[in-house]
C-alpha cells in the first residue's frame, strides 16, 4: 500500500510537470520591455516637396496606391490632407511619408530609399516631439535602403541582431507610424526567408505576417531579443492595406549598403552577366539532374563576365565562391555581394557532368537591355511537334542581339510543343543541348527526339530566355 501511495505521488508530480511544460510552450510572448526599451529610437520621417511631384508626395512606393472609397482613402486623406480627385498637389507642403530608426547615438538614421525619394528637406520627429533636419548620406534603390545624419549626440538607439540566424516561425515585432498613428506597435511571426521579389533580385527578403501599413516603411522590425534583424519596406496587398504579406530588408544586407555609402558615398553590386531561371522537376530530368536544383542559365549577355569566363546556355551554377546555390533566387544576392574584381569559382553542371569555371566579377551595370523579337513569314512544319518555324531574317537578329542560329516559331497547333509551353514568337536556340542553326538543320535534330523522355528546349522570349522541358508521347494505347 505504500508503494502504491509513493507510486501515486510520483504519477502525479510526472503528469503536473508534464502539463506545466505544454503551458510553457504554448504561452504567448511578452513584448511590452521591448517596446518601452526601444520605442525612442524609432523616430517618424516628414519630408517637404518643393516640386510639383504628386508621386512622391503620396507617400508611397510607386504601384501602391489606396483606393477611392474605401475607408482606407478618408482615413489617409484626413491624416495627410491629400488633395480631392482634379486638384493639383500644393507645392513646398510637409506630408508624413514613413518610419525610420536611430541606428547609432551619434545621428545616424536608417529608412526606405522610397520614403525619402525626390525629397527636398527631410525632417526627423522623436517620441518627445523634437524635430531636427536630416541630410540625406546615401540612398540606393535598389535595395531600398537610405542612410539618414542629424546633428545630434546622445540619442536612444537600437541594438543590431543577425538576420541570417532568423528562423521560420519566430516572432518578430515592428514599431512604426501607420497611417500616421505614431508609434504603433504590431507583432507576428516570420512566413519564409529569402524571399525574391520581380523587381528586387539583389535582396532576399523576409517575410511575415506582421501588420504593415502606409507609413511602417522604414521601421525597424525587432526579435524577441531586442534586436533589429530588418527594416519593413514592402507589402503585398490588392487594396493598399495590409492583407497578411510583408517584406523587410534583413540587416545584413542594409549594413552591407551603410558601409559602401559610408566608405565611398554609393553602392556597386557585382555582376555576372546571365539570365536565370528555377530548374523544375521536367527540367532536372531533361538535363541529367537527380533533384530540381541550382540556377538554369537561359541567356548569357554579351562581352559579359560569364561570356568571358566561358559560360554556355544550359549550364546549371549549383555553387558560386563556395555558396550553395539552392534556386535561381538564391544566386543574384550571393553575385551581388560579391566584391568587385574578384575572381571566384562556379560549380555548374553541364552535360551531365560538374565543371568549375573561374569567374572575374564585374560592377552591375546601371541597365541590362534584352533585345525585343518581331514577326517573320515563310514557314517549315514538324508535324511530329505540331510547330510551324521559319528562318530569321537579318534585321531580326539585329533587333534581337543574335548573332547566329535559331528559328522563329511561326504557328503552334496541339501537340507536344505546346503542351511543354512554346509560343508563337518564341525564337528556339538550342533543342536537347544541340544548337538550332536554322529551320532545315531544326527539322533534322526534331527527327532524332526520343519519345516518353523530357529533353531541353531553349526559348527567347519576350526581354529573355528560358528553358522549356519537352516530352514527345508514344502513340502506344
Amino acid at each position: 500500500m505504500k508503494h502504491y501511495k509513493i507510486w501515486s505521488g510520483l504519477s502525479l508530480l510526472l503528469i503536473w510537470s508534464l502539463f506545466s511544460v505544454n503551458v510553457n510552450a504554448t504561452s504567448l510572448p511578452e513584448f511590452t520591455e521591448l517596446v518601452a526599451e526601444n520605442g525612442a529610437a524609432v523616430v517618424n520621417i516628414s519630408t517637404t516637396i518643393k516640386k510639383d511631384n504628386k508621386q512622391a508626395a503620396s507617400g508611397l512606393p510607386n504601384g501602391m496606391k489606396i483606393p477611392e472609397g474605401t475607408p482606407f482613402d478618408e482615413l489617409f486623406k484626413h491624416f495627410f490632407k491629400q488633395p480631392g480627385p482634379g486638384q493639383r498637389p500644393p507645392q513646398s507642403k510637409a506630408h508624413s511619408l514613413g518610419s525610420g530608426f536611430v541606428l547609432s547615438s551619434d545621428g545616424y538614421i536608417l529608412t526606405n530609399h522610397h520614403v525619402i525619394k525626390d525629397a527636398d528637406e527631410i525632417i526627423v520627429r522623436f517620441s518627445d516631439r523634437n524635430e531636427l533636419v536630416a541630410k540625406v548620406l546615401g540612398s540606393d534603390e535598389r535595395s531600398d535602403v537610405a542612410l539618414l545624419k542629424v546633428e545630434a549626440t546622445g540619442l536612444k538607439s537600437v541594438k543590431l541582431g543577425d538576420s541570417t540566424q532568423l528562423k521560420v516561425g519566430e516572432w518578430v515585432l515592428a514599431i512604426g507610424s501607420p497611417f500616421g498613428f505614431d508609434y504603433s506597435a504590431t507583432a507576428g511571426i516570420v512566413s519564409a526567408l529569402g524571399r525574391s521579389l520581380p523587381s528586387d533580385s539583389y535582396v532576399p527578403f523576409i517575410q511575415t505576417d506582421v501588420a504593415i501599413n502606409p507609413g511602417n516603411s522604414g521601421g525597424p522590425l525587432f526579435n524577441l531579443d531586442g534586436e533589429v534583424i530588418g527594416i519593413n519596406s514592402q507589402i503585398y496587398s490588392r487594396t493598399g492595406g495590409f492583407m497578411g504579406v510583408s517584406f523587410a530588408i534583413p540587416m545584413d544586407v542594409v549594413m552591407n549598403v551603410v558601409a559602401q555609402i559610408k566608405s565611398q558615398g554609393y553602392v556597386s553590386r557585382g555582376w555576372l552577366g546571365v539570365v536565370i531561371q528555377d530548374v523544375t522537376r521536367e527540367l532536372a530530368e531533361s538535363f541529367g539532374l537527380k533533384k530540381p536544383h541550382g540556377a538554369l542559365v537561359s541567356k548569357v549577355m554579351p562581352d559579359s563576365p560569364a561570356a568571358k569566363a566561358g559560360f554556355e546556355a544550359g549550364d546549371v551554377i549549383v555553387k558560386f565562391n563556395g555558396k550553395k546555390v539552392a534556386t535561381s533566387s538564391k544566386l543574384p544576392p550571393i553575385v551581388g555581394r560579391t566584391e568587385i574584381g574578384k575572381s571566384v569559382p562556379v560549380v555548374v553542371m553541364r552535360n551531365n557532368s560538374r565543371k568549375t569555371l573561374q569567374v572575374t566579377v564585374e560592377q552591375l551595370p546601371e541597365s541590362e537591355e534584352l533585345a525585343q523579337k518581331k514577326d517573320n513569314s515563310g514557314r517549315l512544319i514538324d508535324e511530329r511537334l505540331a510547330i510551324e518555324i521559319a528562318n530569321l531574317e537579318e534585321q531580326q537578329r539585329e533587333a534581337m542581339g543574335i548573332d547566329k542560329g535559331g528559328v522563329l516559331v511561326v504557328n503552334v497547333e496541339q501537340g507536344a510543343a505546346a503542351n511543354s509551353g512554346i509560343r508563337r514568337g518564341d525564337v528556339i536556340m538550342t533543342i536537347n543541348n544541340q544548337k538550332v542553326t536554322n529551320a532545315k538543320q531544326f527539322l533534322d535534330l526534331a527527327k532524332e527526339l526520343p519519345e516518353n523522355k523530357a529533353v531541353p528546349v531553349l526559348v527567347q522570349r519576350g526581354e529573355g530566355a528560358i528553358f522549356l522541358a519537352l516530352r514527345i508521347e508514344s502513340d502506344d494505347k
